[in-house]
């Protein structure tokens, strides 16, 4: 297959109400976890391309997540770019 493998991660914006987070957290102090003092639940993404390369990889992606992967309003995401899957 080779290409591009974009990982995307996207979180819950900073002073946004997380509360998948929120119950993690609880649920992992009542396990014992005393010591977490903040978690936050997001969603992983893997995208194949093809055909693309470099900066305009990075770009294509951004317009994806811009335009459906992540909302902006309250969602910040990440994108990292590395070797497709042979």
């Amino acid at each position: 297959m080779g290409g591009l493998l974009a990982r995307v991660y996207v979180t819950p914006k900073r002073g946004i109400l997380d509360p998948q987070g929120k119950a993690v957290q609880h649920s992992l102090h009542v396990l014992g976890f005393g010591e977490v003092t903040d978690v936050r639940v997001g969603k992983y993404i893997e995208v194949q391309l093809r055909d693309v390369a470099g900066d305009a990889a990075m770009a294509r992606v951004r317009q994806m997540c811009e335009r459906l992967l992540a909302n902006g309003v309250i969602e910040d995401f990440r994108v990292e770019l590395g070797e497709g899957r042979s």
